[in-house]
């Protein structure tokens, strides 16, 4: 069966839009040296959190300057792209926190809205964003399914689930994993448990520097952790293979032994 090499990039981002579309197109031509058939951003890597404030001066439609940077970036390259951005919305002062995948060709393949906004560790999101449709996103890349997912939704397993249930074979997560006590180790317990639990790869992209703690991974079904970035910025790449999906459910079949399935509400 083919493989499919997903490269993970690490950065932290800035509310200088100018800069964060530079360096996006500058981590997607880094990655692209490995022949990659994916590469997958942080969260927000069109304009970081602003603490107190609003990112509604900072949203953009699915055809503004950073889509249109990353379509051409993908494109030029010949890899897929997976990243986070603020998407406009009915209320310009709450837009969307939203993931989008473009083709290696440059066409825009899906788009996903986080539905679990951060309220929580004394961080209110909902504050300055709009919640997303409940419901799953996969798109295909390389032949496999790709399930798109953010950042806080890894603490809510029926999400990984329900995009399994819809054919994701690879839960990609980009995110802005806050830092704090305890906070990396839940970080790579709940990635290793999402592809444990589902037998499936994980592939996570954090920004990193004083506020988000990094460490970007890529996750076989057994809960393995193949390639990674520590703190600093850099670039992981490791190949996921059908193979490996199909060994390990054959092995541990907890998918099709289970007695409870989950429905999206």
């Amino acid at each position: 069966m083919v493989s499919v090499k997903i490269a993970v990039a690490q950065t932290a981002s800035s509310d200088d839009k100018t800069a964060n579309r530079v360096r996006a197109a500058a981590l997607v031509a880094e990655a692209a040296r490995h022949e990659p058939d994916l590469v997958v951003l942080p969260e927000a890597m069109m304009a970081d959190f602003r603490p107190g404030g609003t990112v509604g001066p900072l949203a953009e439609p699915l055809d503004g300057e950073f889509v249109t940077t990353l379509r051409d970036a993908a494109k030029e390259h010949g890899t897929a792209v997976v990243a986070g951005m603020f998407e406009t919305s009915e209320d310009p002062d709450r837009p969307y926190n939203t993931l989008l995948a473009i083709g290696a060709d440059g066409t825009l393949l899906a788009s996903y809205r986080k539905i679990h906004l951060y309220d929580a560790f004394g961080y209110r999101e909902s504050d300055q964003l709009t919640a997303g449709p409940v419901e799953p996103v996969v798109t295909r890349i390389g032949g496999l399914g790709i399930g798109l997912m953010t950042c806080y939704d890894l603490r809510f397993p029926e999400l990984s689930r329900a995009l399994v249930d819809a054919g994701a074979d690879v839960l990609v997560i980009p995110a802005a994993w806050v830092r704090g006590p305890l906070k990396e180790r839940h970080w790579e317990t709940l990635l290793a448990a999402r592809a444990i639990e589902n037998t499936c790869y994980v592939a996570a992209a954090a920004q990193n520097g004083s506020k988000y703690c990094g460490l970007s991974q890529v996750v076989d079904p057994q809960g393995i952790a193949v390639a990674a970035v520590g703190e600093d910025d850099g670039v992981a790449v490791a190949d996921v293979t059908p193979a490996r999906i199909e060994e390990v459910r054959r092995r541990n079949p907890s998918l099709s032994n289970r007695r409870f399935t989950v429905t999206p509400r």
